[in-house]
């Protein structure tokens, strides 16, 4: 994380990226677990079981994640690989995976080292979509911190920073 003294913002936006990428963790696990229960507490969670705005807004988390993973990594993974970059399952990585295929902001190539295995490589439209995306962001942040002053930002910075930091993980 960068240091809150150059960049509040930037180390708040980080902060919140790690919180929601724990989040999609903590749920992965409890799903493996048997413990992800639907909505109103109805039973486990079928796969196109839908929030209370349609599933949009965790959908949408879901493929930001994959598209992010993609431009961090440092050779283009596999569906799998994927999966446990961003927290889901492997069949909902799949899916994520085949929808960004059909809407341009990833390819599937094959591996150079390993013919039988499919590569996920980040496209020009997929790196445009992670740019917008991180600037709504930023803007949302920025919205929000404006009636701060820079001293309660930076506070508010670091004492984000630390709690995110001793936020339990197990």
């Amino acid at each position: 994380m960068s240091d809150a003294r150059q960049d509040p913002v930037t180390a708040i936006e980080a902060a919140l990226v790690t919180m929601r990428r724990d989040q999609g963790r903590r749920r992965l696990q409890r799903r493996a677990a048997g413990l992800e229960t639907g909505w109103k507490g109805e039973g486990p969670r079928r796969p196109d079981d839908r929030g209370p705005r349609g599933g949009q807004g965790l959908a949408d988390a879901a493929r930001f994640r994959l598209l992010d993973a993609l431009e961090g990594a440092e050779r283009p993974p596999s569906v799998s690989e994927l999966a446990d970059v961003i927290a889901v399952d492997q069949p909902r990585a799949s899916r994520l995976v085949q929808a960004a295929v059909e809407a341009g902001h990833v390819r599937r190539e094959v591996d150079s080292s390993d013919a039988r295995r499919s590569a996920i490589v980040l496209t020009a439209s997929g790196r445009a979509i992670l740019d917008s995306a991180r600037e709504n962001r930023r803007s949302a942040v920025e919205t929000a911190l404006a009636g701060f002053t820079s001293e309660e930002t930076a506070d508010f910075a670091r004492l984000l920073a630390r709690f995110v930091a001793e936020w339990p993980r197990g």
